[in-house]
């Protein structure tokens, strides 16, 4: 299977070649373009991007740009080389220098987190933690048509929730002591990305890129939900996260990819082998995987996403298991006015592996910001097996597989502006529909509930 990275990579270079032939005739200069505008007044619908070159609030040589292109919006920067929607909102600190363009995000929730508020059953745990991520990135030009950039995220999750993470009802993946995770999220890496990539503009229509990181995200799923504007309020990770963006923290990662105007074309070789217990350190970098991704943005609006790969031996546990996981993704952004918009995502996943059909996700989840009100929902289908959820197999079955439903409804309330930051209160309730089998452990629809304190940056006014 791993004949089928070259071959991908072969197919969309030439292609490019050929298309980057016929736009070089058409367009030979290239400027950086600039985001969008963030509303209509008359409809509240997005305006179409235009390149126009440097906005006026920039300073000269600095690029305001996509990171991976000098003709697509910094809006459309999701997480590793992923897209979100022109009409993204975008929360973070800018800076600048002479030919340096720098920006700042984060996110943290400080919360008390109690699953199965009811002790139906007898999986359910309680916790005082707080989720967070920081992440900082910069790009300068290279030349009249390169564009290099450069991008670190750390978490400090494994210090303050712990090695086994946070209490999360029918959450699977990863381990810790030698033991599954089962109904809790596990933590993220110290280092979660360190990534560089350089870009290189054929035409205003054409780019070719290169991404490494180490650690870094293959062009598998999704944007990771934390980078998602439709999950920022929320404190929590998908239950399907590995069933779409779980490799956003791998230990190397070489992308290559091709933007053809409104298509984007990559392929990735990476660590299929997530993380160890050992969140501090740099695990062994494998490139035994690999993956190839489709997106396509048609308007402001809307990206979407379809990726498939082949994952080699992800679990630890279960290091003779490979996984070949197809997912497909579409995401929408409205901005309605300063501080107003709405942000949809619907995704699906499937993980298919040795003795299994494939095990399916669905998800569901949207945020609504009214000035300092964000209201969020999540709903999202899981199909877990036997082995997932560490059930007895002599009781449940070796190739049992169980259906999960979870609904989650959320809001937070902006109270202070502490300079370039903003301190909201806010919390959310779950409530979970699992097969009825599940009900000894579980109890008969379990209820989860957390209150926080979350500290993220302003809204970026452009």
């Amino acid at each position: 299977m791993h004949r089928s990275l070259p071959a991908l990579l072969i197919a969309t270079l030439a292609f490019t070649a050929t298309y980057a032939q016929h736009e070089h005739h058409q367009q030979d200069t290239v400027k950086p373009a600039q985001k969008p505008a963030s509303s209509n007044e008359h409809a509240g619908h997005v305006m179409p991007n235009k390149h126009e070159g440097h906005d006026s609030t920039m300073p000269m040589g600095a690029p305001m740009s996509h990171a991976f292109s000098l003709n697509a919006p910094m809006n459309r920067n999701g997480s590793g080389t992923g897209w979100l929607p022109d009409a993204s909102p975008m929360y973070g600190i800018m800076l600048h220098s002479k030919k340096w363009m720098y920006m700042i995000h984060g996110s943290v929730f400080l919360r008390y987190n109690r699953q199965d508020i009811g002790n139906k059953g007898v999986r359910g745990g309680e916790k005082w933690d707080a989720p967070n991520w920081f992440m900082a990135m910069g790009q300068r030009r290279v030349g009249e048509r390169g564009l290099f950039r450069f991008s670190a995220m750390m978490s400090l999750d494994a210090p303050i929730a712990g090695g086994s993470g946070y209490p999360l009802l029918f959450q699977s993946g990863e381990s810790w002591k030698g033991k599954p995770l089962v109904d809790r999220q596990h933590p993220h890496d110290l280092f979660s990305e360190l990534s560089i990539g350089y870009t290189h503009a054929i035409s205003k229509k054409v780019d070719v890129f290169g991404y490494f990181g180490y650690p870094g995200e293959p062009a598998l799923g999704s944007v990771a939900f934390m980078h998602r504007p439709s999950a920022l309020p929320n404190p929590d990770a998908p239950l399907s996260h590995h069933w779409n963006d779980g490799t956003h923290i791998t230990f190397g990662v070489a992308t290559l990819g091709v933007r053809l105007d409104k298509f984007k074309l990559e392929a990735s070789s990476f660590t299929g082998r997530e993380p160890d217990e050992d969140r501090y350190n740099f695990d062994k970098a494998r490139f035994d995987s690999w993956s190839g991704r489709i997106s396509y943005n048609p308007t402001a609006n809307w990206a979407f996403q379809v990726s498939h790969g082949f994952v080699k031996s992800p679990e630890a546990l279960h290091g003779e298991e490979d996984v070949n996981r197809t997912t497909a993704s579409a995401v929408y952004s409205l901005p309605i006015q300063h501080d107003q918009s709405l942000n949809v995502t619907v995704l699906w996943g499937m993980n298919k592996s040795a003795g299994h059909d494939g095990e399916h996700a669905a998800l569901l989840e949207g945020a609504w910001t009214v000035k300092k009100w964000a209201f969020y929902s999540r709903y999202e289908f899981v199909q877990k097996s036997t082995e997932e959820l560490d059930l007895d197999e002599h009781e449940y079955g070796h190739d049992a597989i169980y259906g999960v439903h979870a609904l989650t409804a959320g809001l937070n309330y902006n109270v202070l502006k502490l300079g370039p930051a903003r301190l909201a209160v806010g919390g959310h309730l779950s409530f979970y529909n699992a097969d009825q089998k599940l009900d000894k452990l579980y109890g008969k629809n379990p209820v989860s509930g957390q209150l926080y304190i979350r500290l993220y940056p302003n809204l970026m006014r452009m």
